[in-house]
Formats: C-alpha cells, structure tokens, sequence
C-alpha cells in the first residue's frame, strides 16, 4: 500500500505545473477573452481544456475564511494549461487529488469544449467533485472532462474547485473574533456560488449558453447542487440539476459544528481568530492533518442553509429546476475500504449504528427492527443488515424525500437506482462506483477495480447529456419516465437497465419517518456506552486494555454473528 501511496503522489506531482502569464498570444493556439483575462488552452484530439483558470480572488491573506469575491477584471493573457492547486486537506488513498500540490489559493476552474463542435449556445454541464466535504479536487483524473466532451460535442463541461474542510466549513461563532466570519460554516457552497456567477457572466466566450446550465456532482457534490436550489442567492444561476448520491441530509446541525471548532483551537493551540489568521499555510496544513475525520459538513445555519432544508422543496420553492437524483444499491460499503478494510468496517458498522438508534422511541425502534427483519433475507451477516440501515436513511430516502417535493409541485424530477458493482471485495454497486462510466474514464478503477463496461458508460454519459440538452435523460433505446409518488418509476442503471416501479417499497415505508431525526453522517465521534458494547464487557476492555483491546473482543463478537 506504502508503493502504491508514493506512486500516485509521484504521478500527481509530475502533473502539476504553473500557468504562467504571457505577453502576447501566441499564434494557432486556442484562447478565450474572458472579464478577468486572456487563457491560452490546449487542444487534443479535437477538444481544448482550459485548466487552472480563476473566478475568484484569492482566499488569502485577509480574505482567509471570508466570502469569495470577484476576480478582477483584465485583459493580461494567461496559459491556462495546468490544473490549479487542490484545497488543504489531508493525503488519503481513495482521494487521488489530495497527492496533488496544495493550498488556500484554490478557487479556480477547468474548462472543455470541442473544437470540431461549432453550434453556438452549447448546454454547459458544472461538476461539483465530492470528498465528503473535507477532501477532493479538479486534479483528479477521474474527473478529467476530455472523453464526456469527445464524444459530447455539443456541451461545455466545467469542473470547479472550492474551499474543503479546514478553510471551508467551520463556524466560528464561539471563538472570541469570529462574529467577522458569519459565512464561514458554508464558504465552499458560496465558492461554487461565485464559480457559477463567473460562468454565467463568461462562459459565452467559450460558446456555452448561460441560459442552460446544469449542475452536477457526486457525494458532497451531489449534496452540493441538492442544497443549491434552496439558497437564495444561487437562484437564476442554473436550470438543471443531477444529485449523484448526495442530498440535502448531508449537512450538520449548528450544535454538530461546535466539536469541530473545540477541535481546530486545540490542535491550533490558538484562542482567537487573530491567532487563527496568523497561521502560516504550512501550519495549517499541519493542523488539518490532526484533524483527520472530523470535519464538517455544511450548516443548517438558517441563514444560508434553512434549518431545514427539505421545505423548500416540499412547499415548491424549486420547482422552476429539473432535478435527476440517484443512488447507488451499496452506498456505504464503500467504507469498507475508507476505514481500512473489512475488519475495522465490522467494528465500527455497529458502532455506529447503535450510537444512532439509542435515542429513538419505541415506535421508530419497532420501524428498526421490522427493517433488518425485511434484510436480513439477503444478508448473511447482521453488519451487512446494518449497512442497509445507512444505505436508506443516509442516501436513498433522503434523495426520495427531495425528489417527492419536488414532483409534487411539477418540478419535471427523474430517479435512478446503480446496480452495476465493483470488482473489489466487499463493495458491491457502491458509493462513486458510477464516477468512471459518466466521465468515460473508464480506465480510471479506484472504484470499479476492473476497467468499466464501455457500453454502459456511452449509455450512461448519453443520459447524463441528454438531461443536460432538454431536461430528459431518456435515450433513443430506452425511455426514462418522470418519477411522481403514485408510480415512483426509477430508472434502475446496470447491465440490463430498466425501469421499475417503486423498488424496495417496504424498506421505504417502514424508515421514511425516521429522516425527522436527521442521523448524523459523520461516523467519527462514537461512544462506546451503548448496549452491545456493554453486553460483551468492552468497557472493561477499555479500562485495561484500551481501545485496541475492546476492538479485538468486538471483531471475535462480531465474527460469532452477536452484532
């Protein structure tokens, strides 16, 4: 794993270069006159990328932890052949950009169009990358727009980096100070915010039409552009949505915020924010490397984000947008590999689970149970059962929720369901499984583990841009009905896509209430004060061996099929 790890740093650093300005543009090569400058692309195969191109000032220097503002206007010529830094975050496996260089200055974004394409107005597509709002980038090449756009001709496609974690989601409404830094806990929503301002003032320059644009993203991309029609100021920047597992539940209450907060002025040794803004970025990055797992997701403030934020899909507020929202059928196996394989899965499945479910009344404990009755039929495990449990109440039935409200009020609304899995062990159609085939990379097997079916990426990417053309993702060979809550037809995505008619029906009435309790996605913070743990004496453990004690006595339980 070590190899692995220092190789893909070693290819993403020999990626990385510096856009330099220049005094002229050079002749036969492609460029675009935007309000904040010239950039000179490159052109393969018959598509030009413009990489590493600003829409905002830097967030530097005073500006750190403030609102994104407007890059400057002017007419200096840049290359733009480079992707810009990734956000500070810290380096992790599955989060290939996180190896690439890093920093505050981060607010830029890529561009592709065809050169062989010559319609004017194109649909724009914007992707928003996920990272579970505390890692990700532009730089990774899983998001590398060429093979969208080759066989895409007639749309634009941008790919935007903000603010994560450390530098994007943090409330510093306790700290002595922090009243000047009210945007904080959402600065890499307001990010994506001036990104989509940039793009509306400028992507006519590049032959894009302002007035179709489509927003899309995976994870907390995909809860990104979910919690995008319900705040105020994005509205009039897009017309179409596409939510890759992702949703507006995917956010954090002000009270789930304040542990982040203890937690940086700890770790910071800081007091303030004056001493917080006099941090070095090598500090920082330092700090943040502390802070592993604990970042924040974005706020349900009330001022930016509602306090909650499903009514304004429930009372129509969005319905002007088309919405295409989906899931994967095994979300949460993707873990399995996020917390090091299937062994500390197993231990902190449960974990979780229990810390969840602990504060429920009887009625919704019942809903519980009936549920892992219904799926224990097809697990052979009571933590796979478990998994089910997250796979609904943290990524299926909160897309459903935001898909009903919006049906309900004639927002034009398409479901899907990804079946197609993974070759890796223990993951199944899991969380960012369908990444590779809606970009075409289809080389690109972090998720997949073999390359993917090439067939169903062309099916898949038709989808995904005929959404994006006319607000249908229906192909010539297969029709996509609009979902609405009497027939709720999904369009299930595999092998053999189909659509059906309300799948896991009884799975979705029996925990749909329990979304009231907003399950907290973060699994950092667990208390080992709950009842199986007690049953098998791991407090005991704990006292006299510690936690790695406790987890041994936990996977012996586990293995005998008592969690």
């Amino acid at each position: 794993m070590m190899k692995e790890k220092y190789s893909v740093r070693s290819d993403m650093l020999a990626k990385y270069g510096k856009n330099r300005r220049l005094s002229s543009v050079p002749e036969a090569v492609p460029s675009v006159q935007c309000e904040n400058g010239i950039f000179i692309g490159k052109t393969l195969g018959g598509v030009t990328s413009y990489k590493g191109v600003p829409y905002a000032k830097p967030p530097v220097g005073l500006r750190r932890w403030k609102r994104a503002k407007a890059a400057d206007k002017s007419e200096e010529i840049f290359e733009a052949y480079y992707n810009a830094k990734s956000p500070i975050q810290t380096e992790w496996e599955t989060e290939v950009a996180s190896f690439y260089p890093q920093g505050e200055d981060c607010l830029y974004l890529n561009v592709w169009v065809s050169e062989e394409d010559k319609t004017e107005r194109k649909p724009v597509m914007v992707f928003f990358h996920g990272g579970s709002y505390g890692w990700g980038g532009t730089a990774d090449p899983l998001y590398d727009g060429h093979n969208l756009v080759a066989s895409h001709k007639d749309i634009i496609l941008v790919t935007v980096g903000y603010r994560t974690g450390i530098m994007g989601f943090v409330d510093f409404s306790s700290v002595p100070g922090g009243e000047e830094y009210k945007d904080a806990p959402n600065l890499g929503l307001l990010d994506q915010i001036e990104a989509l301002r940039w793009i509306r003032s400028n992507i006519v320059f590049f032959g894009g039409d302002r007035d179709n644009v489509t927003i899309f993203g995976e994870s907390a991309g995909g809860g990104s552009v979910s919690l995008m029609p319900v705040i105020q100021e994005a509205k009039g920047l897009f017309k179409r949505v596409i939510a890759q597992s992702g949703n507006v539940a995917l956010t954090f209450s002000k009270k789930e915020c304040e542990f982040f907060t203890k937690k940086l002025l700890k770790e910071s040794g800081c007091s303030d924010m004056k001493e917080l803004q006099a941090l070095s970025e090598d500090q920082l990055k330092k700090v943040n490397e502390k802070l592993n797992f604990y970042n924040n997701f974005p706020e349900r403030d009330g001022r930016i984000i509602p306090e909650d934020p499903y009514i304004p899909y429930l009372e129509g507020e969005t319905s002007g947008i088309d919405m295409m929202i989906g899931t994967n059928k095994n979300e949460t196996n993707y873990w399995v590999g996020e917390l090091g394989g299937i062994v500390p899965y197993m231990m902190t499945a449960p974990l979780k689970y229990e810390n969840d479910i602990k504060g429920l009344d009887r009625p919704d404990l019942k809903r519980v149970e009936e549920f892992i009755k219904i799926v224990k039929q097809r697990c052979k495990r009571m933590v796979w059962c478990r998994t089910e449990f997250y796979n609904e109440l943290l990524f299926r039935l909160p897309s459903i929720r935001q898909a009903e409200g919006h049906s309900k009020n004639g927002g034009h609304t398409y479901m899907y369901y990804w079946t197609e899995p993974s070759t890796i062990k223990y993951r199944g159609a899991c969380h960012a499984v369908e990444l590779s085939y809606v970009f075409g990379n289809t080389e690109e097997t972090i998720y997949t583990g073999s390359p993917a079916d090439k067939k169903l990426s062309e099916l898949v990417g038709d989808m995904w841009v005929n959404f994006a053309r006319s607000g249908n993702p229906g192909t010539n060979k297969l029709s996509w009905p609009e979902y609405d809550v009497s027939e709720r037809k999904t369009m299930v995505i595999g092998r053999k896509s189909r659509v059906v008619s309300d799948p896991l029906k009884k799975e979705r009435e029996l925990l749909f209430p329990l979304l009231d309790h907003w399950i907290s996605p973060s699994y950092a913070i667990l208390n080992m004060n709950v009842p199986y743990v007690r049953k098998l004496g791991i407090g005991a453990a704990l006292t006299l061996s510690g936690v790695a004690g406790a987890f041994v006595l936990l996977y012996k339980a586990i293995r005998r099929d008592r969690l």
